[in-house]
């Protein structure tokens, strides 16, 4: 038991009993004391209260409080509630001699006086009047916590990442039959799962108030043609063989196109899923799908245009010509004489005097790996085996900015020399006239019509200058942050070739091996692998 203390009110004198813990108590601590005293309006000499509080461990003392008997005191306790109100905590101190002890029926009506109606812990309460154990703080009531419930997600049964790489064949060729980039699926696979949510439950804290659980998310099945959902629309099943999706949240499922050859058997292919072609591509043909272009074969001076990947087996000679425009992914097993452009990485063993720009990486492997001729750019980094010629061939290699921002710098670049080309024209017009209205020159209807319309364009051209030069210095910004990128090369590295980061570039001005470029400080710097 918990050392302890009480109150002894005798004739002409008023005490204070210390009682000593047994076994593993605690012993009586002086903040328990002091803050007693204080709450029933006794003074006391404080050191000597200390003293008779240390004494007190061991054996049990008395020290006197004042020179008149006191009132009674009955048995109390000190109550103390969480800021949450979810629990609250009970210090009982003892009767004085010949004071009253409470009961716990009247402890729980107490409780309730005093705003503590739910949760209240009886069990708890009637174990201390069992006892007795004073200055231990015991929960005596306790909140409901809510139950939280569960969002509802959506389980695909496909393969959603579109970052997916060709594997490397033993010899270190690109294996292009296994990229596994394509979704394929049959009659009646399931494609996704919607798991619903479960709603939470709401709790309570001590003095009745509810505590509502966090909301649940909902979440339902998007999905397109060619695709059945079950009557409780939880699942969703493929009614076609072909090629399943996820675009913005959507499935769908697109019949396969599939050719031999485009030529002149065939004309120029547009189509809304995807296409396999087993053969090649030839000359000023072009191919447009929604989905993935696969072929098998060799494609030209051809236009290719795939809102997803296009994959081309034995590679593009295109002529001076050739065009690759993907919404993912190019892979091919050579690019020459091309243009390729992919929201995603671009993946080939060769490159020569082609331009190549990717929202991704540039990874040029296998056996060969060169990159020789021409402009390659990545958002992210260019790995390489072979970068530039002995030759001397203009090769040049962009990393750290998305060709896209490039893009539309050009595109702001361009508005703005438009713009201030013709407020230089509308300008002068416009102070003419402020200066005859000023010396008091009377204007015809017309006049006035035409100078409220140049003053107009004249704003909204100024606007449109402000705005565009602001999105210009965003744009910097963004091509300037460059970290994390670099040009990594495994082989050799020849003179004359030209290295750009961000907005920062360098020449190389001998053959280096085994090494990789970054941006340090401003710089391009050439760096051990």
């Amino acid at each position: 038991m918990n050392g302890y203390f009480r109150l002894v009110n005798r004739e002409g004198a008023s005490l204070l009993k210390l009682f000593p813990p047994t076994g593993e108590g605690k012993p009586v601590d002086i903040s328990d004391v002091a803050e007693y005293l204080v709450m029933k309006e006794y003074t006391c000499d404080l050191p000597a209260l200390k003293r008779a509080v240390e004494s007190a461990g061991r054996e049990v003392r008395e020290i006197r409080l004042g020179n008149e008997k006191r009132f009674p005191e009955r048995e109390c306790y000190k109550l103390r509630i969480g800021p949450d109100k979810m629990q609250a905590f009970a210090k009982f101190y003892a009767a004085s001699e010949d004071g009253e002890d409470m009961t716990a029926e009247e402890m729980i009506k107490d409780l309730e006086l005093r705003g503590v109606k739910r949760g209240i812990r009886k069990e708890a309460i009637a174990g201390f009047f069992a006892k007795r154990n004073y200055l231990e703080e015991i929960l005596v009531a306790e909140g409901r916590e809510p139950v939280q419930g569960k969002n509802a997600f959506i389980e695909y049964m496909f393969n959603t990442d579109k970052r997916a790489k060709p594997a490397l064949k033993e010899d270190g060729s690109v294996d292009f039959f296994h990229l596994n980039i394509l979704n394929h699926c049959s009659k009646g696979d399931v494609l996704a799962v919607l798991h619903v949510e479960v709603p939470g439950e709401p709790g309570e804290d001590i003095s009745g108030n509810r505590i509502a659980p966090a909301e649940v998310r909902k979440e339902t099945l998007k999905f397109g043609h060619n695709i059945e959902i079950s009557k409780d629309r939880t699942v969703l099943t493929a009614q076609v063989n072909g090629h399943v999706e996820l675009v913005e949240g959507s499935v769908f499922v697109s019949d396969e196109l599939m050719v031999e050859n485009v030529d002149n058997s065939t004309g120029n292919i547009d189509y809304e899923g995807s296409v396999q072609i087993n053969g090649n591509v030839a000359t000023n043909f072009q191919v447009k799908a929604k989905g993935d272009i696969v072929v098998n074969g060799v494609v030209e001076g051809a236009q290719l245009t795939a809102g997803g990947n296009i994959i081309i087996a034995r590679g593009m000679n295109g002529m001076g010509r050739g065009i690759l425009k993907a919404g993912g992914n190019i892979v091919a097993k050579f690019l020459e004489n091309a243009t390729a452009e992919a929201d995603g990485y671009v993946s080939s063993e060769s490159i020569l005097h082609s331009r190549v720009t990717a929202g991704g990486e540039v990874n040029v492997d296998g056996r060969r790996g060169f990159i020789t001729g021409g402009k390659v750019c990545a958002t992210g980094s260019i790995n390489v085996k072979t970068l530039g010629s002995e030759m001397g061939a203009d090769t040049i290699v962009e990393v750290g900015t998305d060709p896209k921002l490039k893009a539309r710098l050009t595109q702001l670049q361009k508005q703005i020399a438009d713009d201030t080309k013709l407020l230089q024209t509308v300008q002068p017009t416009l102070l003419s006239a402020k200066q005859k209205l000023a010396k008091g020159a009377k204007l015809s209807p017309e006049q006035i019509q035409q100078i409220q319309s140049m003053a107009a364009l004249n704003k909204q051209k100024t606007d449109a200058v402000t705005a565009a030069n602001q999105e210009i210095e965003e744009l910097k910004k963004q091509m300037t942050s460059a970290s994390g990128v670099a040009v990594r090369v495994k082989g050799e590295v020849y003179p004359g070739t030209r290295i750009c980061i961000g907005d920062v570039s360098m020449v190389v001005q001998k053959t280096t091996h085994y090494c990789r470029f970054i941006r340090e400080r401003g710089d391009v710097k050439m760096a051990p692998f």
